[in-house]
């Protein structure tokens, strides 16, 4: 998943960051309400985690204006213990979900996975195609029912292929959620994950749209 986190406590948001990237997801962190403001404008994620105590804007105002731009992307909300009027008016402004702090990784994690199955309407934590079968929860691959052993890189670039099973996804955006706002790959980089991708799940899975980028075979 590539996650947005708008939360300015240091502390916190330090170990959420540390903690979902050891699982394998990107995220970007905010401290701001302000910059977290426009920070959907002309960016993609999966799900969004908004702490309602925020500095330049709240969290609740944040929220207000991503719907009223008909954001349609989930987003789970943070708040402090008690804060039950907070999250009411958080989820009637269209929040998915809330948590109270402090938050426990692996729920928040299952929490953030139900909300992303929804929205790309999952029944499960399992993505498949064809002979690909990926699980989210563990981070397990098979292909023909056959386990595969993909390292970090090479498993973000399967999912973002799997929740587009046939479709086209961009050098662009596999790069975006691979590597995020950091300072980007090396020119060559994604060409080589692919390449040991196909190595190991067969080559006939993946399909080159030459200059735009790749896609599952159908």
């Amino acid at each position: 998943m590539r996650i947005l986190l708008v939360e300015d406590d240091p502390v916190l948001g330090d170990g959420l960051c540390e903690g979902l990237r050891l699982d394998g997801h990107t995220v970007e962190w905010l401290t701001d309400g302000r910059e977290a403001e426009h920070a959907l404008d002309a960016d993609a994620f999966d799900v969004v985690v908004l702490d309602l105590a925020l500095p330049g804007s709240s969290g609740l105002s944040v929220l207000s204006r991503w719907r009223a731009a008909h954001y349609p992307g989930p987003v789970l909300i943070l708040t402090a213990y008690g804060a039950t009027q907070d999250c009411i008016a958080g989820l009637d402004l269209g929040a998915d979900d809330y948590m109270v702090k402090p938050v426990d990784l692996g729920e928040l994690e299952a929490r953030l996975r139900a909300l992303v199955r929804r929205a790309n309407r999952h029944t499960d934590d399992y993505l498949r195609h064809g002979p690909v079968c990926m699980s989210r929860a563990d981070k397990r691959v098979w292909v023909d029912q056959r386990p595969v052993d993909l390292s970090a890189h090479e498993f973000v670039a399967l999912e973002a292929l799997l929740e587009r099973p046939g479709r086209l996804v961009s050098r662009e955006q596999l790069e975006t959620r691979l590597y995020g706002w950091g300072d980007g790959p090396e020119s060559n980089s994604l060409q080589v994950l692919i390449h040991k991708l196909r190595h190991h799940i067969g080559a006939r899975h993946i399909e080159t749209v030459r200059g735009l980028g790749y896609r599952l075979a159908t």
